[in-house]
């Protein structure tokens, strides 16, 4: 059985590693001056280097090289059986399939015997945030104060679940993702060794669906080797299920054409090809990011083949970074549906759609251009939200006219909408924007919210919106219920307007105006509280309601005795 290409090719010398520089110079010194630490946490993507950067270490810490710069030398007999896997006092341990508190009991145990072939005993614990809580807090003693033979190297892809006692008690290297440009030299290394015959385009392609993982790189290559013939780049979008570059370019090409009918014909051309839509929104989403590089910052930036560069420049030199922007967040906001979905396709179908189409443009096409638009969103957002305005105070009848009550006004209502009604100049929104739609984009808002609190000085702002919840969308008008008036009214200062003005914009793709209405039926702050409505009194005319209309002078009388026409106009 053959070697995978990957385990033949792993680094066995500190000049080897890819990628990592600061953490193989830091690790490098250690060993030199002597200053090693009880416990290492090593943590980043997958593919970048940990384990095999565990292993070196366990190899410099044990080599028999006696100039300590050559360490590890990869030629003595440490070095050999670190290789072939029988060195005794270099342990591997799985944390996914090891994570009960008896494990860490048993490696606890264990832990005191000297080593038996080398200087050092090192203990390498691989996924350790799979480890449970009680495995972790069994670890905490040993791993704080550890035999002097004995090193820990803790390695993981989720820092973030590693409990913040344990990171405490380890020296912290984080492992970046390794550059293209370094991937590409790696393979090339590669095929030149293995006599593997590919195109550079093809290399530079693999190079960047690793994103950024040297280890999958590495067996995409050896999986495409494994054919027997040359690799093209065609070969690799066939076995990757992605799409080539010119279904791409004629994608943006609809799209900068605002031809919705063009880009779905596109679409469809590549999707009936094989492509994975999930995958291929995936490559329409880096291309338009590699356009806006170009067009934004020049050919540095651009992660692309001379070729491919020369194909990307026309396009470059005619884009609209604002549609761009636009583009991206749209295709973005799609992948990150399509994890829940059974038809990735229709969301890509309809995320072209809404590229292609833009922010609606809702003036009427017979309504003049230097009309001024009727403020139709600002009589929305008053409508639906009356509580923001202070109630007027109650007016007194004057004594000499004062008589029953009149009968309440019916409320105005609002006019019908017209042709020319439009929002106010430079607020624009998607034209399906609509209750569903924002229910499901408000987690987005909320998250924007939390980034924008401390910016803005309301910090309270993200718990303030935990409770508010999104109701409508009523003529482009996002409106909010709020948990209170009180609530609605803090909502309404300038600072917090501010802050939810930039939430919005960041969560929708676009600037949207928005109004904020109070629960039906609460009491305002600071209200009294309603009391129980006291009994009728035995005499009528004794009500409080009757004796404050005569202390202002009203005469009453009952309604079937009409007043003399003395009277009347006395």
């Amino acid at each position: 059985m053959s070697q995978a290409l990957y385990r033949k090719w792993r680094p066995r010398r500190w000049e080897e590693v890819v990628g990592q520089d600061a953490v193989i110079r830091t690790l490098r010194q250690a060993v030199r001056t002597g200053r090693v630490a009880h416990a290492y946490l090593f943590s980043g993507p997958r593919g970048t280097g940990k384990t095999t950067t565990a292993r070196l270490l366990a190899k410099s810490l044990n080599c028999l090289h006696p100039d300590p710069d050559q360490r590890p030398c990869d030629q003595c007999e440490v070095c050999q059986a670190v290789n072939q896997g029988r060195f005794l006092d270099l342990i591997e341990i799985d944390a996914a399939s090891h994570t009960g508190v008896d494990d860490v009991r048993a490696l606890r145990d264990k832990i005191n015997y000297a080593p038996s072939r080398g200087r050092y005993k090192v203990y390498i614990i691989d996924e350790v945030h799979m480890l449970s809580t009680a495995a972790f807090n069994a670890l905490l003693k040993t791993l704080e104060e550890p035999p002097a033979h004995a090193i820990f190297v803790l390695a993981t892809t989720e820092v973030h679940k590693i409990p913040a006692t344990v990171r405490s008690r380890c020296q912290h290297y984080p492992f970046r993702r390794i550059p293209v440009a370094d991937i590409v030299a790696y393979l090339r290394r590669i095929v030149e060794a293995e006599g593997i015959v590919i195109d550079d385009a093809a290399l530079t392609y693999i190079a960047r669906q690793a994103r950024g993982g040297l280890r999958d790189a590495i067996s995409l290559l050896d999986q495409l080797a494994s054919l027997g013939e040359p690799i093209t780049l065609s070969l690799v979008h066939g076995l990757l299920g992605t799409a080539p570059t010119e279904a791409l370019v004629q994608l943006v090409d609809a799209l900068m054409a605002r031809d919705p009918a063009a880009a779905l014909q596109h679409l469809r051309a590549a999707l009936d090809q094989g492509t994975d839509a999930r995958q291929l929104a995936r490559q329409l989403a880096d291309y338009l990011r590699q356009l806006l590089r170009l067009r934004l910052a020049g050919p540095e930036l651009v992660e692309a083949t001379p070729e491919m560069l020369a194909t990307m420049q026309p396009q470059a030199a005619s884009l609209n970074p604002q549609q761009a922007t636009h583009w991206l967040r749209v295709l973005q906001q799609a992948l990150a549906e399509s994890r829940s979905t059974t038809d990735p396709g229709l969301l890509l179908e309809l995320a072209v759609v809404d590229a292609a189409l833009g922010p609606a443009q809702t003036v009427a096409p017979g309504a003049a251009a230097t009309a001024k638009p009727p403020p139709r969103a600002a009589r929305a957002a008053a409508a639906d939200a009356p509580s923001r305005a202070p109630r007027p105070a109650p007016v007194p009848p004057r004594r000499e006219t004062a008589a029953a009550a009149p009968a309440p006004q019916p409320k105005p209502t609002p006019p019908p909408p017209t042709a020319d009604d439009a929002p106010p100049p430079g607020v624009d929104f998607a034209p399906t924007l609509d209750a569903t739609r924002l229910r499901k984009l408000w987690p987005q808002v909320q998250a924007q919210a939390r980034r924008l609190a401390e910016e803005h000085g309301v910090p309270d702002l993200p718990r303030m919106l935990e409770q508010v919840r999104p109701l409508a969308v009523r003529d482009g008008v996002v409106v909010l219920r709020a948990p209170s008036h009180l609530a609605a009214e803090r909502l309404q200062g300038e600072a917090y307007r501010q802050a939810l003005d930039r939430a919005l914009q960041g969560a929708l793709g676009r600037q949207v105006p928005w109004a904020v209405e109070p629960p039906r039926g609460a009491p305002r702050a600071g209200s009294p509280k309603p009391q129980p409505p006291a009994a009728a009194p035995a005499n009528p005319e004794d009500s409080p309601l009757f004796r404050e209309l005569r202390s202002w002078g009203a005469q009453i009388r009952p309604l079937e005795t009409p007043p003399s026409p003395e009277e009347d106009h006395g």
